[in-house]
């Protein structure tokens, strides 16, 4: 084989050797492109990740403070429980006590009422007979009259 063929086959292998460079060039082009996409997405979710931090971040504040309250509305509970219990001991022993004490004197003032209301009754029955009498010898007079 003459060197002219030995030079121009190795020219014929070295151009399909381009073309091959140039297609792993192009694939290393889209490649780069791509990893340039990547690198786009990870900052996005890199930002986003910043965000989802600073949300549970404000969560756990919000968090602290709801437990501060919920020991103020525990501890207002408690009061207001203790309140009520005073007030239930104040009805039992003072409130309920001075009630019967109150009942037995209205009891007794209703008897003496009702002893002292015995003559008036009686003297109101003793009204009504008597207009009912003078209604009767009205009537009598006024038969007499009519017969004489």
């Amino acid at each position: 084989m003459s060197d002219s063929k030995k030079l121009d086959l190795i020219l014929a292998e070295l151009r399909g050797v381009k073309g091959d460079v140039e297609g792993l060039k192009g694939d290393m082009q889209d490649m780069k492109s791509e990893m340039q996409v990547m690198k786009d997405d990870m900052r996005d979710m890199k930002s986003e990740m910043q965000v989802m931090k600073d949300d549970m971040q404000d969560m756990k504040s919000e968090m602290q403070v709801m437990k501060s309250d919920i020991k103020v509305l525990k501890n207002d509970v408690k009061r207001l429980d203790d309140k009520i219990a005073g007030i239930n001991e104040h009805l039992e022993t003072v409130t309920d006590r001075n009630i019967t004490f109150i009942a037995e004197g209205y009891l007794e003032l209703s008897r003496k009422l009702d002893e002292v209301l015995k003559p008036e009754q009686l003297k109101e029955l003793y009204f009504i007979r008597t207009n009912m009498l003078n209604d009767e010898i009205r009537r009598i007079k006024d038969r007499l009259a009519d017969t004489a």
